[in-house]
């Protein structure tokens, strides 16, 4: 996983307009304080976490299946 600062950076563009605990619900099955500890990069307990390898695939592909799904309501519209 890309260090904190660098992964936030990437995800600035949208930080406020996604629904983080959504999609740590919808998507890993997860809650949300999980989600946004891992995008803090701090646990619960203070310790350092990141995305592993197999979650940031799967974190990708959900951001890819949120902006298909936009994509499909705007071109309907």
């Amino acid at each position: 996983m890309k260090p904190n600062s660098l992964f936030k950076q990437k995800l600035d563009d949208i930080l406020v307009d996604v629904s983080w605990g959504h999609l740590a619900i919808e998507y890993f099955g997860k809650s949300p304080s999980w989600l946004y500890n891992k995008l803090r990069s701090i646990d619960g307990n203070g310790k350092p976490t990141s995305l592993t390898d197999e979650e940031l695939v799967q974190f990708k592909g959900a951001l890819c299946d949120l902006a298909d799904r936009i994509r499909r309501v705007a071109d309907s519209l």
